[in-house]
């Protein structure tokens, strides 16, 4: 499977596994309600934890109604493109089915370039990691296959990948606080 294939079904609302610059992610357009639900079922995942959102530039945010101060854009490129997801307000209810009640959303860049190609191609992705809820995260496309069989449109082979999850921070005003390193 190609590049192009990938952001093909991903915009056509369809749901995959990518390798990212930390783990194997389930991913799908964070545009499509449809697609982050039949995430949480794949996952088997508590629907009351929110999913982080993959992005490719601050832009991004805005299409989130995330307002981005002069000092929230030098902060964001401190840890941005990187291993880091920023937990951020957000004033739009439309995006409750990612929020999951909690007025924010988690965004991260990755620091991968064939990954923000596409990004950039689909929009943002939520894209939590490759398995069952309370399962080990997929090494490998294999491990993946594993857990979701054919019930996922696409895996990408990305080789294995034996990184630990992104850090979440929740950012308020000038304070950061780790909420997972």
């Amino acid at each position: 499977m190609d590049k192009d294939q990938v952001i093909e079904i991903l915009a056509s609302g369809g749901v995959g596994v990518l390798p990212t610059d930390t783990l194997y992610g389930l991913v799908g357009s964070a545009f499509s309600s449809d697609a982050v639900e039949r995430i949480y079922d794949l996952k088997q995942r508590d629907r009351g934890k929110p999913l982080i959102v993959l992005i490719a530039s601050l832009e991004d945010l805005e299409r989130f109604g995330v307002v981005i101060s002069d000092g929230l854009e030098q902060t964001l490129k401190s840890y941005w493109p990187g291993p880091y997801s920023i937990i951020l307000p957000t004033i739009d209810d439309e995006f409750e089915y990612l929020s999951r009640g909690t007025d924010s959303i988690a965004f991260r860049m990755p620091d991968d370039p064939e990954l923000l190609d596409i990004l950039a191609a689909t929009g943002p992705l939520v894209a939590p990691s490759a398995n069952i809820e309370g399962k080990p995260p997929a090494l490998t496309v294999a491990d993946a296959r594993r857990y979701f069989g054919d019930n996922a449109d696409f895996y990408l082979d990305g080789g294995e990948i034996d990184n630990k999850p992104s850090t979440i921070i929740r950012l308020d005003g000038d304070e950061a606080e780790i909420i997972r390193d």
